[in-house]
């Protein structure tokens, strides 16, 4: 398996197929004497920033944290284990509702979009 053509940028979606992102990053681990094991894939504004450079990630993770938490500071990340089928989207075993990646749009969703009048909506 080329890991980056078949892994990289492609749409991950949850156990009821909502989409949750694409793939911004891989996670391998180095092991002595034997080759890299991928451990997880990153999703995540952080991860787009760590492609395009340090600098930029550094400035994405403070802003990130600053606005929503240290735990927006980081990619969130999947486990390799937790990839249940490899198609044209990744299928992974968990719940988008039980992650962060959603915070945004369901605060936005929550404080905004429903106190607009109903024409609006």
């Amino acid at each position: 398996m080329d890991i980056v053509r078949d892994v990289l940028d492609k749409q991950v979606v949850d156990r009821h197929s909502v989409r949750m992102g694409r793939v911004d990053g891989i996670v391998a681990e180095l092991r002595p004497g034997r080759p890299p094991e991928v451990i997880a894939i990153e999703i995540g504004s952080m991860a787009i920033a760590r492609r395009v450079g340090e600098r930029t990630a550094r400035w994405v993770a403070r802003l990130a944290a600053r606005i929503g938490g240290a735990r927006h500071a980081e990619p969130y990340r999947i486990a390799w284990s937790r990839i249940r089928l490899m198609d044209v989207d990744i299928e992974v075993d968990i719940d988008m509702n039980d992650t962060p990646i959603d915070d945004w749009q369901r605060w936005l969703r929550e404080h905004v979009i429903e106190r607009l009048p109903r024409w609006l909506q």
